[in-house]
């Protein structure tokens, strides 16, 4: 049957071991249900991660590639992995820097470390001219600060957004896309839902963050980025239109905050 919508998954963590046995299947699953496109994140701490998603990128132009330090590894920041990230951004193989950002739930790496690992990677996305992929947990308001404060102007998204609508709009006003996870359709995320109804269509991304947060009616199961269309689902319901319109609105914003390299 023909699906009559087309819809990416703005982030999914593919290269991740828990992909080994059937990553080929994923993905022909995932076109299966009309996610076409795939925004991949390189773990450039693990060259696993960087030879998994590259690959992934060379076999299919749908499939693309960011990559960055996210705030959990801040400890490990070094000049080499900085380095590492620009080269991808100078060859065209990647679209984003990214994940990055702060995580003040868990201490992986202390605040301090995750704040100058953060600035240090807006300044390296400034200077190769990419957006960046923001993860922000209890963070909101140093996020906020650290964009402002290093003049970053390139935008980005707000990748599995959690956080309060103050939070959003201060960024929308400074050019960032929000996008939704499986969360949003979890019981208890009334309040998320919410803010996914207010955010302007031209701003709203959504995203699997597999394997994590498998959406209802997945909950429990790996998540994968065929279940990206259950977000869509509800998203679509609580903004008061059809799943269709929905997929044409996230596919245009998906395009417009990753515009393909060149290069690739």
């Amino acid at each position: 049957m023909e699906i009559p919508f087309s819809l990416p998954d703005s982030h999914a963590h593919l290269d991740m071991d828990e992909f080994d046995a059937d990553r080929a299947a994923v993905l022909e699953r995932a076109r299966a249900a009309g996610v076409d496109e795939i925004l991949c994140p390189i773990d450039i701490t693990n060259e696993k991660s960087a030879v998994t998603v590259l690959r992934l990128t060379a076999e299919d132009r749908r499939i693309r590639a960011a990559a960055g330090l996210h705030p959990h590894q801040a400890r490990l920041d070094s000049p080499a992995l900085l380095d590492a990230v620009r080269r991808l951004a100078l060859e065209g193989r990647i679209v984003a820097v990214g994940e990055i950002g702060l995580d003040y739930h868990y201490d992986f790496s202390s605040p301090r470390e995750q704040r100058d690992a953060f600035r240090r990677q807006l300044a390296l996305a400034a200077d190769v001219g990419l957006p960046v992929i923001i993860h922000s947990r209890n963070a909101g308001g140093d996020i906020a600060a650290a964009v402002r404060e290093e003049g970053f102007s390139r935008g980005g998204v707000l990748h599995c957004f959690t956080e309060d609508w103050e939070f959003a709009r201060i960024m929308l006003d400074t050019g960032f896309y929000i996008s939704f996870s499986g969360i949003v359709t979890f019981p208890n995320a009334g309040g998320l839902r919410e803010i996914a109804a207010k955010v302007p269509a031209d701003r709203l991304l959504l995203e699997t963050d597999a394997p994590y947060l498998a959406p209802v009616p997945h909950r429990g199961r790996r998540n994968e980025p065929a279940f990206v269309v259950a977000t869509a689902e509800r998203v679509a319901e609580v903004r008061g239109v059809g799943l269709a319109a929905l997929a044409e609105t996230v596919a245009r914003n998906y395009r417009a905050a990753f515009p393909a390299s060149p290069n690739t």
